[in-house]
């Protein structure tokens, strides 16, 4: 779609360029799957984030560090050095959009999480792998903010005016861990109803992740692997289920007791 009220456009190459490009009327563009799918009349402004040349993925001895312009086609893609098996979880969730090839290509890791979407796949990603996000404000020094701290509801993130996502940063330890995958939607090729996820770190504690059946990341930690009436029983502290098309809150919390068990019986299985 065009966006006819865009009258101007700034390729900043350095961080240096960047400060200051991004206010009302201006919007950071990378992927731009979503900026250009619909009417955006308040933009005047778009600021391409390609050509800061950030690494798409980077791997050390603390972790991955995947930057926000990296596409859902390259994080995929990413092979991971041996003794990382929760790396895997990124292809399932990168499977978990509702999009074609041309979509994976061009859609960023960065846009997805900070359209602050339920059904955010990067987000379920990021908030299940103790995920930190790399803030670069207007002026001053980057900070960082976990991604469950960072998505406070349907469209709504703690980014601040003129702040863009620099990276998103998942530590070695949680990559280590054993993970378990589940996914709820109302149509096979439909928008995420449920996502759970399951993580039993190599320390023994369980962490269960849900994500799209609520407007914001819920984690619950367990120092062991839990029993079906103690997950339920955290479960049932999750208030509101989220409500759209896709998917009813008593249909939502159903499916996400079903799959959470699903998810413990994986993990205890693996455990025997």
């Amino acid at each position: 779609m065009d966006l006819h009220t865009v009258t101007a456009l700034h390729c900043p190459t350095d961080r240096a360029e960047l400060v200051g490009r991004l206010g009302p009327g201006a919007a950071p563009l990378a992927g731009g799957t979503w900026l250009f799918s619909q009417p955006q009349l308040e933009l005047h402004t778009l600021v391409d984030l390609t050509g800061l040349g950030w690494p798409s993925l980077r791997s050390t001895d603390a972790g991955l560090e995947i930057g926000a312009t990296c596409t859902l086609a390259e994080l995929a893609a990413f092979a991971a050095p041996p003794g990382w098996p929760a790396a895997a979880l990124a292809r399932s969730c990168c499977e978990a959009l509702a999009g074609s090839f041309k979509i994976w290509h061009t859609a960023t890791v960065g846009g997805n999480i900070c359209l602050g979407l339920p059904a955010g796949p990067m987000t379920s990603l990021a908030a299940a792998l103790d995920g930190e996000l790399e803030l670069w404000p207007a002026s001053g020094p980057a900070r960082r903010v976990p991604v469950t701290e960072f998505v406070l509801g349907d469209r709504r993130t703690a980014l601040r005016p003129g702040e863009v996502l620099r990276a998103v940063h998942l530590p070695a330890a949680t990559l280590a861990a054993r993970t378990a995958f589940r996914r709820a939607a109302l149509a096979a090729q439909g928008r995420s109803g449920a996502v759970v996820i399951g993580r039993r770190d190599p320390a023994g504690g369980f962490v269960l992740t849900v994500t799209a059946a609520t407007d914001r990341p819920h984690r619950l930690g367990f120092a062991g692997l839990p029993t079906a009436v103690e997950l339920a029983t955290e479960l049932d502290r999750i208030d509101p289920w989220f409500d759209d098309p896709h998917g009813a809150p008593d249909w939502r919390r159903a499916v996400t007791l079903l799959l959470a068990e699903q998810v413990r019986a994986d993990v205890r299985a693996e455990l025997a």
